[in-house]
């Protein structure tokens, strides 16, 4: 229960893959996050909200494009407008305050992270590719038939197709969580953490690190 009670996180830009050297002298693959410019927005706790979280906001954006009601909201904190916004539950919200800047220092090396993002969309695609469906053989006359999903349809009962089939349809660009992913380094001066492992989403994209729910 503690897990979940003393949550922290930052949001972040994946900007690639690299590699570094451990302690035993072999490569470990790491992903980049860009964990800069992070402050608190809005505290929200059990009395004046019904609940105990943190709203974080990251990325420089252009005043002009703020809308007026979002900019009251930013004003009210006492921070520049944010591009990226984001909430998260935990219990210790007298740790934070509005206008609070937070930093990579919140996760040092070694501890253990869930990271959510969302994954790299990769449009219709058919029932092998998005399901790993198994392709039929390519000989003996099959005509063409190795790569489709075959008879889909219920016999007289029920007499339809059962939601939650697996068939051809849009791929990917979904939301997705890996957990127990380990800080290798926490570079505070640059606002940047190497997690260790990919993370979902393709460069560039808006990530969620926080404290792992099942830490290790």
């Amino acid at each position: 229960m503690s897990q979940l009670t003393n949550r922290k996180a930052l949001l972040g830009k994946k900007l690639g893959m690299s590699q570094i050297w451990d302690e035993n002298g072999f490569f470990v693959p790491v992903t980049l996050v860009d964990v800069s410019t992070n402050v608190v927005t809005t505290v929200k706790t059990e009395e004046s909200d019904g609940y105990n979280a943190v709203q974080l906001g990251y990325g420089q954006i252009d005043p002009t494009k703020v809308t007026k009601p979002l900019a009251g909201h930013f004003a009210k904190a006492g921070v520049t407008p944010r591009r990226h916004l984001a909430e998260v539950r935990t219990e210790d919200v007298a740790d934070f305050k509005p206008g609070q800047e937070l930093t990579a220092e919140l996760f040092g090396e070694g501890v253990q992270v869930d990271v959510t993002g969302t994954t790299k969309g990769k449009g219709f695609a058919g029932t092998i590719k998005r399901w790993g469906f198994k392709s039929y053989r390519r000989t003996h006359g099959s005509h063409k038939n190795e790569r489709r999903p075959g008879s889909v349809g219920a016999c007289a009962t029920p007499s339809r197709i059962l939601k939650g089939k697996r068939m051809a349809g849009r791929m990917g660009h979904v939301t997705a969580t890996l957990q127990n992913l380990t800080v290798m380094t926490s570079d505070v001066e640059n606002g940047i953490l190497a997690v260790k492992g990919a993370i979902p989403g393709p460069k560039g994209s808006i990530v969620l690190v926080r404290t792992a729910v099942k830490g290790a």
